[in-house]
C-alpha cells in the first residue's frame, strides 16, 4: 500500500456536511492547486496572538481560561516533519498546532481563530474538531504527556464604537483589541479513523469521483473546462 501524508485540517474536511469527493480526489493528487493564497496579515496576527499568550502565560496573568486548564507553560510547537505518526490505513496524519500549554496533568493544545464567532463560524466546527483531535491523536502516538483539552480559542476583534474612539486617538497609528472567547471541543482521536479509511478509499480511486450536485468549486472547475 503507497504511504500518503495527510494533514490533519485536510482530513477534517470529510466531516462537512458539503464534503465533495471530487474535490479531495483532486486536492490528494495535486501537488498545488491555483488560487490557493492565504493572506499574510492573518500569519502575523496568529504570531501576534501566540506571543500575547504566552506573555500571559509567564506573568501567570491574563484571562480566567488559562488557571482553568491549570496551565503552568508552554512549548515550542514542532515542525510539521516531527509532528506526525503513520496510521493503519497507509496515510501519514500530520499537523502544525498552533500552541501547546503543559499543565500539571497533561498539556492542552489551543487552536487560535482570529475571527468572531458566528453562526457561519459553527457552520465550520466539525472540520475544527476534527483538526483538534488530529493533534490529539498525533501527540498521543509520538509520546507527548496525555492531552486533556483541545479548546478553539476566537481571538475576536473589538470593533464597537467605544473602542474606534480609543483607538483613533493617536495621529500615525491604530489599535485593534482581541477579546478571547473560548470554545471547548470533546477529545475523540477515535472518531478519526472511519474519515481516514475514507480518504484512503478515495485516494486509491482510480479517476475522480463524479460532480456533487451543489459543489461550487465543482461548478466553476467544469466552467474553466468549458473555456477550452
Amino acid at each position: 500500500m503507497e504511504s500518503i501524508q495527510i494533514s490533519a485540517k485536510v482530513i477534517g474536511v470529510l466531516a462537512m456536511p458539503d464534503f465533495c469527493p471530487r474535490c479531495f480526489w483532486i486536492k490528494l493528487h495535486t501537488k498545488k492547486l491555483p488560487w490557493q493564497i492565504f493572506p499574510g496579515i492573518f500569519s502575523s496576527i496568529d504570531a501576534y496572538t501566540k506571543k500575547v499568550v504566552h506573555e500571559w502565560i509567564d506573568r501567570d496573568s491574563g484571562p480566567d481560561f488559562l488557571k482553568d486548564y491549570g496551565v503552568k507553560g508552554y512549548q515550542k510547537v514542532p515542525h510539521w516533519s516531527k509532528f506526525k505518526t503513520e496510521t493503519k490505513y497507509g496515510i501519514v496524519l500530520s499537523g502544525v498546532p498552533d500552541d501547546i500549554w503543559t499543565c500539571e496533568h497533561g498539556i492542552v493544545v489551543p487552536d487560535y481563530k482570529t475571527a468572531k464567532y458566528t453562526e457561519n463560524a459553527d457552520k465550520l466546527l466539525p472540520m475544527y474538531r476534527v483538526q483538534n483531535n488530529g493533534y490529539a491523536k498525533i501527540a498521543k502516538a509520538i509520546g507527548y504527556p496525555p492531552v486533556i483539552a483541545i479548546p478553539l480559542i476566537y481571538m475576536e476583534p473589538q470593533t464597537d464604537d467605544v473602542e474606534v474612539k480609543f483607538s483613533s486617538q493617536w495621529e500615525n497609528v491604530f489599535t485593534m483589541a482581541f477579546k478571547p472567547k473560548v470554545l471547548p471541543v470533546e477529545i475523540d482521536a477515535d472518531s478519526l479513523d472511519p474519515l481516514l479509511e475514507r480518504a484512503r478509499k478515495i485516494y486509491d480511486s482510480a479517476k475522480a469521483p463524479d460532480r456533487m450536485d451543489g459543489c461550487k468549486d465543482c461548478d466553476a472547475l467544469q466552467g474553466i473546462i468549458g473555456l477550452f
